[in-house]
């Protein structure tokens, strides 16, 4: 089936259309030449249509272990050439199979960096996926739905749960769960750490209830202002544990000391970002996935101090406070497109845990 691609600025993409699902939501695009399994099923792009500007999608499959949570949250996927057949000795489903069984609707034979030069040229906007024969009507429906911006909620886990470390002794760690990544888990699991991971609605006193001997604050889809409630929990939280962000987390901790921040015209999405480190002056590559960063000028006179800033543009990507025991990320340390650059900040956080040097 033929379809198109249309943006709020009358802009029209056409290419083949597979699951016959009309979509509505922001369009955005990731640079990433490998990893589209991890990114439909990534929970920070909820309620996004996103564009691969990597053109052969498809080639290795689809398997359970990269899944990165129980569901994609994604509203659409546009990319270049489909490939129904993949080769891989993990591969369980095709490409089709796993966006079939998902129902994401898929837009391919796209040019998809037209797409990408409409988007840095004007900014992320709204569009709508649709076959080829949609009426004038439908479209102005599907455009008049407006974006869900409850999107956090939607992507949390529903109720607490565990995850116990083999080792003796292992450090207690509460993980808010804003949207976050199997992979973080897994990285803070092999770390040696206790996970109790707790929904976002979790009140700071349910958390310090539990005792744990540190926070860790997850990833997650949206603008952070969006949930002014998660932010103050996290004021009552910050100088009681040692404390960790990451993505989200990032941004939610900054709002809660003072700072601020901003919708970027069109984001950072890919594993191949540039990371300039301050404290060390070590440039590492990067997997991110963001579309709102923390402004620096709003820092001035705030306990905290920038350790990271993108090479491309110079945006925030990491901030510590002066005197406790906090440090946070924009980027996604986890995702090792390095390989293994970034892992360091697990460390870090270990040590902050322990006292013990990893």
């Amino acid at each position: 089936m033929n379809g198109k691609l249309i943006l709020e600025d009358g802009s029209v993409f056409t290419g083949k259309l597979l699951n016959n699902i009309k979509a509505t939501g922001e369009v955005v695009f990731n640079t990433g030449m490998t990893g589209y399994q991890e990114i439909l099923t990534d929970p920070s792009y909820c309620r996004q249509i996103v564009t691969l500007t990597y053109p052969l999608i498809g080639n290795y499959g689809t398997a359970e272990k990269f899944m990165q949570s129980r569901k994609s949250f994604v509203n659409g996927f546009i990319i270049g050439e489909l490939c129904e057949d993949g080769s891989n000795w993990q591969m369980k489903y095709s490409l089709t199979e796993f966006l079939t069984k998902q129902g994401i609707p898929c837009l391919y034979n796209v040019d998809t960096r037209a797409v990408t030069r409409k988007i840095r040229s004007v900014g992320c906007m709204k569009g709508i996926i649709v076959p080829e024969d949609a009426t004038q009507s439908e479209i102005d429906e599907l455009f008049a739905v407006p974006i869900k911006k409850e999107v956090v909620a939607e992507v949390t886990t529903p109720e607490k749960y565990r995850i116990e470390s083999d080792k003796e002794n292992a450090p207690e760690v509460v993980v808010m769960d804003f949207g976050i990544k199997q992979n973080i888990l897994d990285s803070m699991h092999n770390l040696g750490c206790n996970l109790t991971v707790v929904p976002a609605s979790t009140k700071a006193e349910e958390v310090l209830a539990m005792n744990p001997d540190g926070i860790f604050l997850s990833n997650g889809p949206g603008d952070p202002k969006d949930v002014p409630e998660v932010i103050e929990e996290v004021k009552k939280l910050i100088g009681k544990k040692p404390m960790f962000g990451i993505c989200l987390g990032h941004q939610l901790i900054s709002l809660a000391l003072g700072a601020d921040t901003y919708k970027l015209k069109f984001g950072h999405r890919g594993s191949n970002q540039p990371v300039k480190n301050l404290l060390n002056n070590r440039v590492h590559i990067s997997s991110q996935n963001h579309g709102y960063a923390v402004d620096e000028k709003s820092l001035a006179n705030l306990p905290l101090e920038v350790t990271h800033i993108n090479v491309n543009d110079g945006t925030v990507e990491g901030v510590r406070h002066k005197e406790l025991p906090l440090f946070c990320v924009q980027y996604h340390p986890e995702a090792s497109p390095g390989p293994d650059d970034n892992m360091y900040l697990f460390d870090q956080f270990w040590t902050m845990l322990t006292g013990e040097n990893k």
